[in-house]
């Protein structure tokens, strides 16, 4: 647990923040960025096995959950429960814990949390314009493509990818996707989220990749999004750390901070 702080490029004092899961390479990634951002302080590195109370001993404002999610909705606990803003990446809620955290911030009305499934800008935006496109096309499927160290299948801007999916085809009063198959007794057709077919890949030399793809009479619609490099998430944080305090309250993917229509 160190820190590390940065000058502020005028005269307002930086945002102090705390990141968790400092020593994977999102954590690491995460750290620098925020070391950079001249209107951020580093003031807390979190590894495997470090006290939370390092957290509020160092003032932070602010912490990043870069961990895994067999620990992520304790460690959000116990940040809203000490008044610290969280900006979460790390996957694996379920609707139970949402709905208790939920409960938790109905509590503590000044404090905010994000939760992304995805940080990547473009990805966020292909899932907008999936949601946009799913009411034009009968068909619908969703191919997401992650490194082999990946612990949860959907990956969660998959499962957000297929819930905006739904949602543009409900409004546009479309049914079911078609779909002849009788009998997949290996599973070949994939997980079925929010009514649309999702196939994970997970293989070494990858990061994080989506394809969408719709078909209509006669045409073909691809949406693709690839983070080559773990360097593409750290924008995206770097907006959520600076607006989560303005949204107080739980906000689920980061379109929610952006203005996207």
């Amino acid at each position: 647990m160190t820190a590390s702080p940065s000058p502020a490029s005028s005269s307002q004092r930086p945002t102090r923040v705390a990141v968790l899961g400092a020593s994977g390479r999102m954590g690491a990634a995460a750290c620098r960025a925020v070391g950079d951002a001249p209107d951020l302080e580093l003031v807390a590195r979190i590894g495997r096995g470090d006290d939370l109370s390092a957290i509020s001993e160092a003032q932070a404002e602010v912490a990043i959950d870069l961990t895994v999610p067999s620990v992520t909705a304790d460690n959000v606990r116990w940040l809203v429960d000490h008044g610290i803003h969280a900006v979460v990446g790390t996957t694996g809620w379920t609707d139970e814990s949402l709905t208790a955290l939920r409960g938790q911030l109905a509590e503590r009305t000044e404090v905010g949390v994000l939760i992304a499934p995805n940080f990547a800008i473009g990805a966020v935006l292909a899932m907008r314009f999936a949601e946009i496109a799913a009411r034009y096309y009968d068909s619908a499927e969703i191919i997401e493509m992650h490194h082999e160290n990946k612990l949860d299948a959907p990956s969660g801007t998959a499962r957000h990818t297929a819930a905006a999916i739904a949602r543009g085809r409900a409004a546009a009063g479309l049914g079911a996707v078609p779909d002849a198959t009788e009998k997949d007794p290996d599973g070949a057709r994939g997980a079925v989220v929010e009514g649309i077919h999702v196939h994970a890949v997970r293989q070494r030399g990858l990061v994080a990749h989506e394809v969408v793809q719709f078909g209509g009479v006669g045409e073909q619609f691809v949406l693709r999004h690839d983070s080559f490099d773990r360097v593409s998430f750290m924008p995206g944080v770097l907006l959520g750390v600076r607006e989560v305090a303005a949204h107080p309250g739980l906000t689920v993917g980061l379109d929610g901070y952006m203005d996207l229509g």
